[in-house]
């Protein structure tokens, strides 16, 4: 038994627009909502220009039947913060509603990475920094931070919410406490190796009584590579509570350099115990936008975020780092399959 979702057919559904010069060439990586108000779906999506620099930046698109998406505004709704620690970059948002505040967590550099594709011809690198600098700033990590607000318009930056010495994203949230707890899923790139119980980069988990404040000493392993199609995984959407548990939709990079998608479900009192886990993807790179795009190491799809609409189970991604796509299925056929997926 498996189960492959339909990928809508106007896809991409947003592209680059070139008349808005800081998202003129990526619109990728959308989170998703839908607006408790006026039920329309929300994309906060990752967006980027021509500059060599290559800021990057949040755009704001709505929907009222979830494929057809109109911009609501010409400009980013948030951006790099000009000499703070996420001057450089505001990537790959992670939105979860806790009471009448969005949080949302996203991947960020004090640095902008310049044309990073180019490799060695990168046009414009991230400057050489001091040998008494952070580590952060010598090495341009990508931390994850976090920021609160009510109406996409004024927003709180809390600051960083990673180790500053770790390369950590793929981070997201937990809509609430669970047991008087706030837990976060996270993503360090460092922590592979015998003593960390995984070869390949993987997903962990920790507990906090604090937003701001996680002890990584704490932090458990949630989910590693286990399947043909994944060597490297991290987590995509935030936790979806469900009858059966939280929901998340994670990611696993195979051998050849494509990126697909498999689904966990963790125990709804105790969300570090994997229940459930598909054994094999449903949602693969097959399509030219999926493919030919600023990745050029094998196909994208990449989520971050996912709704269910009219019963359907809908997922927003990224395609080839350079496109949003939308795919669906039956939300009940898609926990049926995820349930007959016991955990290891």
């Amino acid at each position: 038994m498996s189960i492959k979702m339909e990928k809508f057919a106007g896809n991409p559904i947003l592209k680059p627009l070139e008349a808005n010069p800081w998202e003129s060439m990526v619109v990728t990586n959308p989170s998703a909502w839908i607006d408790d108000q006026t039920g329309q779906v929300m994309l906060l999506y990752r967006a980027a220009g021509h500059d060599e620099k290559h800021m990057v930046y949040f755009g704001l698109a709505a929907s009222d039947d979830g494929f057809h998406f109109t911009r609501l505004s010409t400009e980013p709704v948030f951006s790099p913060g000009a000499g703070w620690f996420d001057g450089g970059c505001v990537e790959d948002p992670r939105v979860t509603k806790i009471g009448d505040w969005y949080y949302l967590t996203y991947a960020s550099r004090p640095f902008p990475p310049g044309q990073y594709w180019l490799m060695a011809d990168n046009p414009c690198p991230p400057p050489q920094c001091p040998a008494d600098f952070p580590l952060k700033y010598r090495d341009n990590l990508t931390t994850t931070s976090l920021a609160m607000t009510k109406d996409w318009r004024e927003f709180y930056r809390a600051g960083p919410l990673t180790h500053p010495q770790l390369d950590d994203r793929d981070v997201y949230l937990f809509p609430g406490k669970i047991n008087d707890k706030y837990y976060m899923i996270h993503r360090p790139m460092e922590w592979a190796g015998p003593e960390y119980g995984t070869e390949h980069p993987a997903m962990w988990i920790v507990a906090s009584d604090d937003l701001l404040t996680w002890d990584y000493t704490q932090s458990k392993l949630l989910a590693k590579a286990e399947y043909d199609w994944e060597v490297k995984i991290g987590g995509n959407t935030p936790p979806m509570e469900t009858e059966q548990g939280w929901l998340t939709i994670y990611h696993g990079k195979g051998e050849d350099g494509y990126y697909r998608l498999g689904a966990l479900l963790l125990d709804k009192e105790d969300p570090t115990i994997v229940t459930h886990r598909t054994r094999d993807w449903f949602l693969e790179p097959s399509e030219d936008y999926e493919t030919q795009g600023c990745y050029d190491e094998g196909g994208v799809v990449f989520p971050c975020g996912k709704i269910v609409k009219d019963g359907k189970l809908m997922v927003y991604y990224g395609a080839a780092d350079k496109y949003v796509g939308v795919a669906s299925c039956d939300f009940a056929e898609f926990m049926d399959y995820l349930l007959a997926c016991p955990g290891q």
